[in-house]
């Protein structure tokens, strides 16, 4: 019984999955319908071929032959491979249509529906695992979609009509197909059932090596600044080798379809040549009905049905590589984004105060302690908010919240008197600029970067972001200026220049809410002033929430938050917070001690 209930949840789980990937066909519908049609023609053509050659063979044979007979059959079997020609022709090209459309389609559902996940979602799938799957996946699906279309037609039609053909010529003989058919169905069977498993635990594999790749690469200053090519060379080979052993293990089952195939087609042949010799060499040219056409043709459908046969299993081959991909890449297309726009969204968000009522939060549901608990905020709009704690304290995860890049687990939190959960989220997020502790530059120009933050914004209003980000100088140094090319990643400018350019970007948004998520720790203690300085000057409406390390980045907000281990430990001004809080105090004194604050380069004194 419970066998039963697996093999139907089974059963519904691969229907389900064959749904959401049928979707993807879309425009591709009429490709993928005339492709197995012009299969089937194919076949037809081709079928009727060794008919007319064993007639041909027969009026060659007899003791009186007609010429013409063999001038009109052979007309026929030109016009017949010509047909077949134009319609594999036809095939081939509708269907590598509709296979790379199919593949197209699925990149681009999947790269959209990821354009929507919430970092909850985000946090499900690995960056390497998100690339195997819209790259390796795809292409294995693509692959599979053109035989499906094309082999997975003409094997089984060519199969069926050469079966129905030799049966007509001699049920005795065809029924040598027939047993020779059901015979490697069955072993074909066994042998893709087991290659199934290690394929489908072969393709997490390739999410991992992809991995390995992407962190080495991205991080190849890291690794040869502590000479570390060896250990992430050994890594490298040992993820490799593993896919190696998953991949020959299939192999080394699959491997017996061949020479399992090859051994059927010559028993068959052998058989069949024995049975129908001996029809016709014992009793004469036409006892029991066979001619030496008839065998011809036999002879060919033979060749024919178990040809089909091995394309088949090739298909089979291809199509248990494909389950593994089909499974991961429908996962990504049926994921949900945890956040939703409310059935009538606000689209206006009145000003920058910001509300933390009763706020708890976990990023699962399951954890026995949240992230957050119990939070009481209130902040004024225009108000400058400093947030200080230690790592693992959850100021990352407070902040989140008003931006709606997850939700309360319980409580609420309101920007503009409203809860954040009915605005839209596009308004909300451009109202709300949060400039990331992992500060991340795309490949392009400065400008082109700066204009992430609003499409729309001149060089004019993109220099006054930087003049207010303290971007500008260093900007003017580089020759092309505005127009120097940033490097994939922002390799080619400092961590400061960086972070910099990333304040810039959330300043054209013309926020009412500015988050700065640690996002001046690589920048010396000088510019740090100067940037909070430009913005008290120029942007003083904006409320300003300030995650640092350093407590001179945060004592002169007009109020600090103190956090402990998901929960406030104190609030209020500098001075209030060296009389009355213990934790505030420790981390001034620890980073004024000896009279210094911090270097340059952002680290302790």
């Amino acid at each position: 019984m419970k066998h039963a209930d697996k093999t139907n949840r089974e059963l519904e789980r691969r229907h389900s999955m064959l749904k959401v990937l049928g979707k993807q066909v879309k425009e591709f519908k009429r490709d993928s319908i005339l492709t197995p049609i012009f299969m089937v023609l194919e076949v037809i053509f081709e079928t009727i071929i060794p008919l007319l050659m064993g007639r041909i063979i027969d009026i060659i044979s007899a003791e009186e032959s007609n010429l013409n007979q063999v001038y009109i059959y052979g007309a026929w079997m030109l016009v017949l491979a010509a047909g077949g020609l134009w319609a594999g022709v036809m095939g081939g090209k509708y269907g590598a249509r509709a296979s790379a459309g199919f593949a197209r389609n699925l990149r681009k559902g999947m790269y959209e529906n990821i354009q929507t996940f919430s970092f909850q979602n985000i946090d499900k799938y690995s960056t390497a695992g998100l690339v195997t799957r819209m790259t390796t996946d795809v292409t294995n699906m693509q692959n599979a979609y053109q035989m499906i279309l094309r082999m997975c037609t003409r094997a089984p039609s060519s199969l069926i009509i050469a079966m129905i053909f030799a049966f007509s010529i001699n049920a005795r003989i065809a029924s040598v197909y027939l047993i020779a058919v059901i015979l490697l169905g069955i072993v074909l069977f066994i042998i893709m059932n087991r290659a199934t498993k290690y394929f489908s635990e072969a393709f997490p594999k390739y999410d991992k090596m992809n991995e390995s790749i992407q962190e080495n690469v991205s991080a190849i200053r890291v690794v040869k600044a502590f000479v570390r090519e060896k250990h992430e060379t050994e890594k490298f080979k040992k993820t490799s080798e593993n896919i190696r052993k998953l991949f020959t293990k299939a192999e080394k089952i699959i491997i017996f379809n061949a020479p399992i195939m090859q051994l059927t087609i010559y028993t068959c042949i052998l058989v069949i040549s024995w049975i129908g010799a001996k029809m016709i060499v014992g009793s004469g040219q036409t006892a029991g009905g066979l001619t030496t056409g008839d065998l011809t043709s036999l002879l060919n459908y033979c060749m024919n049905i178990l040809m089909s046969l091995m394309m088949l299993s090739m298909v089979f081959v291809m199509i248990t590589m494909s389950m593994a991909s089909a499974r991961r890449i429908a996962e990504v297309l049926n994921e949900e984004s945890t956040l939703t726009n409310p059935e009538n969204p606000i689209m206006e968000l009145e000003d920058g105060s910001i509300e933390f009522d009763n706020v708890s939060f976990s990023y699962h549901k399951t954890s026995e302690k949240p992230v957050l608990d119990n939070i009481n905020i209130k902040i004024n709009s225009g108000e400058t908010v400093g947030i200080i704690g230690g790592t693992g304290s959850s100021k990352t995860s407070l902040v989140n919240l008003i931006s709606r890049l997850y939700d309360v687990t319980e409580g609420s939190v309101k920007v503009g008197g409203k809860d954040v959960r009915t605005y839209d989220l596009e308004v909300l997020r451009n109202n709300v600029a949060v400039v990331l502790q992992k500060n991340v530059l795309f490949s392009g120009t400065i400008l082109e970067n700066l204009r992430w933050g609003n499409k729309n914004a001149t060089e004019e209003e993109c220099m006054e972001a930087c003049k207010l980000a303290c971007a500008d100088e260093f900007i003017q140094n580089f020759p092309d200026k505005y127009n120097t090319y940033i490097e994939q990643g922002g390799s080619n400018v400092s961590g400061g220049q960086k972070q910099r350019l990333c304040i810039a970007r959330a300043l054209l948004k013309k926020p009412k809410v500015l988050i700065l998520d640690d996002s001046t720790s690589a920048v010396d203690t000088a510019t740090d002033s100067r940037i909070r300085k430009a913005f008290a000057e120029n942007i003083p409406d904006t409320t300003k929430l300030i995650i640092a390390q350093r407590i001179s980045s945060v004592q002169n907000s007009d109020k600090i938050i103190v956090m402990n281990e998901g929960r406030i430990d104190g609030m209020g001004t500098h001075e209030e917070l060296l009389e009355t809080n213990e934790i505030y105090r420790d981390v001034y004194e620890s980073q004024t001690k000896g009279g210094g604050d911090f270097d340059e380069n952002g680290g302790e004194q």
